[in-house]
């Protein structure tokens, strides 16, 4: 992620940049609360404020209960944009929701608003404030027959493609390696050299005041397992009955949403609740990680990260709003 405005650039532009607030961090860290608290404290400052989600699964109106989705007593009357947004049955890309957020982002600056970004998903995040590579559409039948080789052929034929993209990748990383070799197949180019083009990012366009949460391992763990088991006693299988009902084709992203196929598999009779709910656990904590380990060493350096023993503090609230 190239966008990086430090202390001193914020400062020189945030009289001719209008501010954004982004708070990233893992699942379970407790961002959507100190969202709201932000939002309520710009408001008691005389400031509007509009949370804009950035997480990839609240985006789903199928999800509100398997994405943690806030509810409206947890939103207390603060504007939330961008939740629950999209069918289950739509794909969003991220630069179908990049392009969705940039449209709030702008909406709420044109109303004198302050946007609050908040969520974990990072490759929303960067096609936002980055941009996004213009890759033009890939031939069908050149995907086709990627998607059709075994991973290992996949990345023998990358390695000979597109070398660069290849050594920079995990030989099993199949999503990865496929678009890749699809991308330099069907135009030519390889993916890096598209990636060098992005456009459509904000972040020249605004003074960013990003803050991202870095909680204690062991309790953020702790919070995912009994988040999950809330879910589950909050209406998780319900909605996930509710979502099989809609007889979507499982490869949309709805469909592989954390605890979805964990209690898919509980429906089936494959297994029972308790092994259902620990599958569900564990699956958000491996989410957790990966997120955790994306925030650590993606954004740029200068972004502030914040070591948390508990629940985010209300001094973070007075950084976020801080010119």
């Amino acid at each position: 992620m190239s966008t990086d405005l430090s202390p001193s650039d914020a400062a020189n532009h945030s009289v001719s940049r209008p501010p954004l607030a982004l708070i990233a961090g893992p699942t379970a860290s407790g961002k959507s609360d100190l969202a709201v608290r932000a939002a309520l404290a710009a408001q008691a400052a005389g400031t509007r404020a509009v949370v804009i989600n950035a997480d990839s699964a609240q985006v789903y109106a199928d999800l509100a209960v398997l994405s943690a989705r806030p509810t409206a007593a947890e939103m207390q009357g603060v504007p939330h944009r961008l939740f629950g947004a999209w069918d289950g049955a739509e794909a969003c890309s991220a630069a179908d929701w990049a392009a969705a957020a940039r449209a709030e982002v702008a909406a709420a600056h044109a109303a004198g608003a302050l946007p609050i970004l908040v969520g974990g998903t990072g490759l929303y995040i960067r096609t936002l404030l980055d941009g996004i590579a213009p890759v033009p559409p890939i031939d069908p039948h050149v995907r086709a027959e990627v998607r059709a080789l075994p991973v290992s052929e996949a990345y023998a034929a990358l390695t000979r493609e597109d070398p660069a993209r290849a050594a920079a990748l995990a030989p099993a990383d199949a999503a990865r390696i496929a678009r890749a070799l699809e991308v330099v197949r069907s135009t030519g180019r390889p993916l890096a050299a598209w990636q060098a083009e992005t456009v459509g990012g904000i972040g020249h366009m605004v003074a960013l005041r990003p803050l991202i949460l870095m909680p204690d391992r062991a309790w953020l763990y702790v919070r995912c397992d009994r988040r999950f088991a809330q879910m589950w006693q909050g209406g998780a299988v319900a909605e996930t009955e509710a979502l099989l009902a809609r007889q979507l084709d499982p490869a949309l992203p709805v469909m592989r949403a954390i605890g979805v196929p964990e209690i898919s598999t509980y429906l089936a009779g494959s297994c029972n609740e308790a092994e259902a709910i620990a599958a569900g656990s564990q699956a958000t904590r491996r989410y957790a990680k990966r997120q955790y380990t994306w925030l650590r060493h993606q954004p740029p350096a200068a972004w502030p990260r914040v070591v948390l023993q508990s629940s985010p503090p209300d001094t973070l609230v007075e950084a976020l709003l801080r010119d």
